[in-house]
């Protein structure tokens, strides 16, 4: 479609997404997940589709700036204390149990450990997009959910940046790993002094202008510059901008300055979704057939563990980590970042299992409520906390 001018091409995508959005509500169907199969249906046809994704960051960029500004800096604090374990747990399960399969079925070490990272991590953006649709942001299991998402947005650079040192031959060293840890530190320090020493004095600021076209600007500003930041350091832009919703919120307008970029959200991030569609090509049949149907069980199996143990540990009580157990099976995009590293066959193999686990993930995310209510029912009738 490189004849087309974007700004037609642009248009017609948005008149698009317009009727499949009104479709997917009246048949209530997941708009993610339509989005995605749409993606994938014209794959085809989007051989360069730079434009497209520059749109899709811009759209994950404001989704997890909004997201981040549900977290004070305080909040974040206490939260962190007590995730760890949780997601020690994540990385054993998951990364490790995934590669530990790779590893069985036959695979070299390097393209294992490819695999594992492409399994660890739940789709940060279909969770935070499943979290608002359905309504449970506000619900106790929302808060360990996201928790887990840092935590492994936090370790899936570091998987990137190893899988693309293996890929051209480099070793992960020591000296390397701490230089990545030390710029994580940087971004986390610098969003904590910019929160605490400077936008936290600007509430006056933001009550006496917020009704003015500028602030807006400045808003969308601030995300984009701070998840720009963490792509120069070689961090993950979605880590960025959730740093930076933290920091904004410090003014004590998160609910205001929110309201702001609600429109730039709802026009970009169905790109994001469609655009990850378009990754995904499956015109060269399935390779590995009993290795991905041994990835896709552990992927369920694996994060219901996590969820439900790690639940436990982070102070959930049986019937909310039940919930949050069946909400953390998809895949996104760090395992679609981590695919395109992968040689072509591993490739295709990862784009399949990631399409298939967001379709288990979606549809199990919907039905979480009634699945852990059957639990307590069924198996939990003694626990004593109720959520």
């Amino acid at each position: 479609m490189g004849n087309i001018p974007f700004l037609l091409l642009a248009g017609l995508i948005l008149c698009v997404f317009f009727a499949v959005s009104f479709a997917s509500q009246k048949l209530r169907l997941p708009s993610v997940l339509v989005y995605i199969i749409l993606g994938v249906g014209v794959s085809s046809r989007f051989v360069d589709s730079s434009a497209i994704h520059t749109v899709a960051e811009i759209g994950i960029v404001i989704l997890f700036f909004i997201l981040g500004m549900e977290f004070p800096l305080g909040r974040m604090v206490a939260i962190s204390k007590k995730i760890w374990p949780s997601g020690l747990m994540d990385v054993v399960l998951n990364l490790g149990g995934a590669t530990a399969l790779a590893l069985l079925f036959g695979l070299a070490f390097p393209a294992a450990v490819v695999i594992g990272s492409v399994a660890y991590a739940t789709s940060s953006s279909i969770s935070a997009k499943m979290l608002q649709e359905q309504k449970r942001l506000a619900n106790p299991e929302a808060e360990f959910i996201l928790a887990i998402l840092i935590f492994e947005d936090l370790v899936a650079p570091v998987l990137v940046s190893f899988i693309a040192a293996m890929g051209q031959g480099e070793t992960f060293s020591m000296k390397f790993g701490v230089i990545l840890l030390l710029k994580i530190v940087l971004l986390v320090a610098g969003a904590i002094f910019l929160g605490h020493f400077g936008f936290k004095q600007l509430n006056d600021f933001v009550i006496r202008h917020l009704q003015k076209d500028f602030m807006p600007l400045m808003t969308a500003g601030v995300a984009l510059s701070y998840a720009g930041l963490a792509i120069a350091l070689g961090l993950s832009e979605i880590l960025g901008a959730f740093l930076a919703g933290m920091m904004l919120s410090e003014t004590g307008r998160s609910t205001e300055l929110e309201h702001l970029v609600l429109p730039i959200r709802d026009i970009t991030l169905p790109f994001f979704f469609f655009w990850f569609g378009t990754t995904i090509s499956l015109g060269e049949g399935v390779p590995l057939v009993p290795l991905l149907v041994a990835l896709i069980v552990w992927a369920v199996i694996g994060k219901i563990i996590t969820g439900y143990a790690g639940g436990r540990l982070y102070g959930l009580s049986p019937k909310v980590s039940s919930r949050a157990s069946f909400s953390m099976i998809h895949r996104g995009e760090f395992s679609a970042i981590i695919a395109s590293l992968a040689a072509p066959q591993l490739k295709l193999l990862s784009g399949i299992y990631i399409l298939v686990t967001a379709f288990i993930g979606v549809y199990l995310f919907q039905k979480a409520p009634s699945l852990a209510n059957w639990y307590h029912e069924r198996w939990c009738r003694k626990c004593d906390v109720e959520s």
